[in-house]
């Protein structure tokens, strides 16, 4: 339409259909944006990638469980149109609100995610309140007091791998503070390895879980964070992946903020390779939040 518009003004008059029909037998064709340039690379992304694998093997191989974590994109929950089709008599689609403003009573869903990596298992925690590390921390302790346990019975160490930021970044202070209280409440010893900055995408939770539960529930309006819990509980796949999700209510506030003196107390200890993306937080009693 601009294209012809411009050629009219500029004395070739021709309709937007002419100018289509040129174009697509010069062999031009509709198409929106790709996202494939990636940003600038950290040099040592590759090395950080082979770092993580060498960890997860290390643990796989002691029986120790290995689990990706992440939030999911947050959902507003109502009657509102949601991403993808689905199968339906001819002419009867789901009708939706015309609007996609949040409902102030139904409010919205946090989907925050565990996968073990060695069950092809998921547990989402699906939060109503805030993305903090207190939900995300708090999400790992259901996991494991819920399944973790169970399934490792015999387990001494966990190892995380996260996203470099977010609520589990690696430069959030409360969500290393909060990994110290889980660590001396389980006697593990945690270990999180974060994926490199602009990396997410590989992060296997979003391809083996996510991605999953975003198919699963296309085309379905989230009317209530019940139908939001069941779908995700209902997603599988050929491969054998199971999911369990539960609805947290609970309170997780913004703007805590973690002082120097109780950072200091996390018994961390920084890996050789990238410190500040590879640490194990040892067990200790002694840790801020610690209330066991």
């Amino acid at each position: 339409m601009n294209l012809a518009r411009a050629l009219t003004e500029a004395g070739h008059p021709v309709s937007a259909t002419t100018v289509g029909e040129i174009l697509k037998g010069g062999g031009y064709s509709l198409q929106a944006n790709a996202k494939t340039i990636e940003g600038k690379q950290h040099p040592d992304r590759d090395g950080q990638f082979r770092y993580i694998s060498a960890q997860v093997g290390q643990h796989q191989a002691a029986g120790d469980p290995v689990i990706s974590v992440d939030t999911k994109k947050k959902e507003n929950v109502g009657n509102f149109k949601n991403g993808g089709k689905e199968w339906r008599p001819a002419g009867d689609p789901v009708k939706v609100s015309d609007h996609d403003f949040p409902d102030k009573e139904l409010g919205k869903a946090i989907p925050y995610g565990v996968y073990d990596v060695g069950a092809n298992s998921g547990w989402v925690s699906v939060g109503t309140d805030h993305d903090t590390a207190q939900f995300a921390v708090q999400t790992i302790r259901t996991w494991w007091d819920k399944a973790g346990q169970t399934a490792y019975p015999a387990a001494s160490r966990l190892l995380i791998c996260a996203d470099a930021g977010g609520a589990n970044g690696y430069r959030t202070r409360l969500w290393k503070t909060e990994l110290a209280a889980l660590a001396a409440e389980t006697g593990l010893q945690v270990t999180v390895c974060h994926l490199p900055p602009g990396t997410s995408k590989w992060n296997k939770i979003e391809h083996r879980l996510f991605s999953h539960i975003s198919m699963n529930w296309r085309g379905r309006p989230l009317t209530s964070h019940e139908v939001i819990v069941n779908t995700i509980a209902a997603t599988t796949t050929a491969t054998g992946l199971t999911v369990h999700a539960e609805l947290d209510t609970g309170s997780y506030p913004k703007g805590i903020k973690v002082k120097d003196a109780d950072l200091k107390k996390v018994p961390l200890t920084k890996h050789k390779f990238h410190g500040e993306w590879n640490y194990s937080i040892a067990p200790s009693r002694d840790t801020p939040g610690n209330t066991s």
